[in-house]
């Protein structure tokens, strides 16, 4: 029952992350918003807010704690969006969605880790995978059909009783022990310098890509110094680490090795293209082929339908196989070969086209999404394993912000370039363009339609040469790791607990003896 508890923990972030691609054009219509980069990216940077702490305060304050109040956050998060009445209330709403969701993912790996040893997990990693499968095949057409009928809100008010059913499986199944140290000895054992220093840090790159080339011009002094200050920030951030915190946010022990860190930039980079393929392919088919939300949604079916299949079955294959790098090989190699594949679509593209395409991307995808966790953990003791898994999920969300943010980046300046002067005249100057402009196309005559529709086609297509480059540096990143031996043991202190009050590990011993 602790697992189904987070698998509906999982199944919550995976319908808001796929959901939303299909909606977010009405709702910002609705909301007469054009701040749709910050929709996206807010709940990603509100997601790498939290996940540096989470593992900590896991430590500090017990898994079943930091657990149910990030599912309460999440909750409150969907009350907020569902409510929104603007869009900075949307984008409020969305932070706290984004650090409820990440918190919600990197908790539950956390659990899973601490119930099943690596070298069994391939197996709880498919279940996972086929939760997002579900996730991700009834999100889209369920967000374009709410989408649709202008209930969009109910996207949101939906996951509030989900939320509901997942707090009370856990209060009444998971018994794990909780630390006895005061309140104020669990505080102090957290970085909260470093965590300051890096959120700032994330903030301020994404904000200078959000502003270049669209709020302001690319060598201003707005966005230059908003890019200085977070590459600063970075460096800070690492050198207060690595010397002067006594607890620091990210264990160096964890990236001491190149199979770990092969592990972490892979998952770092696959997260840019897919998130990115997730958010703006829903506007390829709105824009580009004149769809309609809940069409858009049955459209990206050739991605949501792989991901998560594909991820199941290197999840059983590793464990089968005991390998994990042929697996993180084959992944790399389709995802490149599939974001490539995207790179031909235009207006003129057959249903056959973007459809088979999204399943080659889909495929590597999916391997990769599963295979990364592998390298990553297979070097290091088991007694590493929160602060690894917390690093993880940070390193996922990090790249999520990117992701979204170097396609909404590329979207904005390429349309900005592309469309015509009489069209984008209909807009404020600094205007967000893409979501701004989707709703009239339909509206539009020839030849002003077909050259909208010219634009945002070759606009998507920079989006698709962008991750194909990206990929392709995962896959050479990938080329570094070792086949290293996984664990068989787990750590006892957070074990599940009997009535009697013994581990699951303990009275497993004495049955045995």
């Amino acid at each position: 029952m602790v697992l189904i508890g987070n698998w509906t923990c999982d199944f919550l972030s995976a319908l808001e992350i796929t959901a939303l691609s299909t909606t977010l054009p009405t709702i910002a219509q609705h909301l007469k918003g054009g701040d749709f980069i910050w929709a996206g990216t807010v709940p990603s940077l509100g997601s790498t807010a939290i996940l540096p702490l989470c593992g900590a305060l896991a430590l500090a304050f017990g898994r079943k704690h930091v657990l149910i109040s990030v599912i309460c956050l999440f909750a409150a998060g969907c009350a907020i969006c569902g409510a929104a009445v603007n869009m900075p209330m949307l984008i409020v709403g969305r932070a706290f969605q984004g650090m409820g969701g990440g918190g919600i993912l990197t908790m539950t790996e956390i659990i899973f880790s601490d119930m099943v040893p690596l070298k069994q997990r391939g197996i709880f990693l498919s279940i996972s995978a086929s939760v997002w499968a579900l996730a991700s095949a009834i999100g889209p057409p369920v967000g374009g059909a709410l989408a649709s009928t202008g209930h969009w809100r109910w996207l949101f008010f939906l996951n509030l009783p989900i939320c509901a059913v997942a707090v009370i499986l856990q209060c009444i199944f998971y018994n794990v022990k909780t630390p006895k140290e005061s309140v104020v000895a669990k505080l102090r054992s957290i970085d909260w310098i470093g965590n300051i220093v890096l959120i700032g840090s994330v903030t301020a790159i994404v904000m200078a890509f959000t502003w270049g080339g669209v709020t302001y011009a690319w060598s201003s002094y707005q966005v230059l110094v908003a890019l200085c200050v977070g590459l600063a920030g970075f460096f800070v951030f690492f050198v207060y680490e690595a010397y002067f915190c006594t607890k620091p946010t990210i264990p160096w022990s964890i990236v001491m090795n190149r199979t770990s860190m092969s592990g972490y930039l892979c998952t770092f980079i696959h997260g840019i293209p897919i998130n990115g393929i997730i958010y703006y392919m829903p506007v390829y088919f709105q824009a580009v082929k004149v769809a309609s939300p809940i069409r858009s949604g049955v459209d990206v079916f050739g991605l949501c339908f792989t991901v998560a299949p594909f991820g199941i079955l290197c999840g059983a294959l590793v464990q089968i196989s005991k390998k994990y790098r042929p697996a993180n090989w084959t992944g790399w190699v389709l995802m490149t070969i599939g974001c490539g594949l995207l790179t031909l679509l235009n207006e003129n593209s057959t249903i056959g086209q973007f459809v088979g395409y999204q399943i080659v991307a889909g495929a590597g995808a999916g391997i990769v999404w599963t295979g990364t966790l592998f390298p990553i953990l297979a070097p290091l003791p088991y007694s590493n394993n929160t602060g690894a898994l917390a690093f993880y999920m940070f390193t996922k969300c990090l790249s999520t912000v990117f992701g979204i943010m170097v396609g909404g980046t590329i979207l904005q300046n390429e349309l900005r370039r592309r469309l015509p002067v009489d069209f984008t005249a209909k807009f404020p100057a600094g205007a967000q363009l893409a979501y701004s402009a989707i709703p009239l196309i339909r509206n539009l005559g020839v030849p002003l339609r077909n050259e909208v529709i010219h634009a945002f086609a070759e606009s998507t297509r920079l989006i698709w040469i962008t991750f194909t480059a990206i990929s392709g540096l995962g896959l050479v990143c990938s080329l570094f790791m070792k086949e290293v031996s996984m664990q068989t043991k787990m750590d006892e202190q957070w074990a599940l607990q009997s009535q009697s009050g013994a581990t699951n590990v303990e009275t497993e011993t004495k049955a045995d003896a």
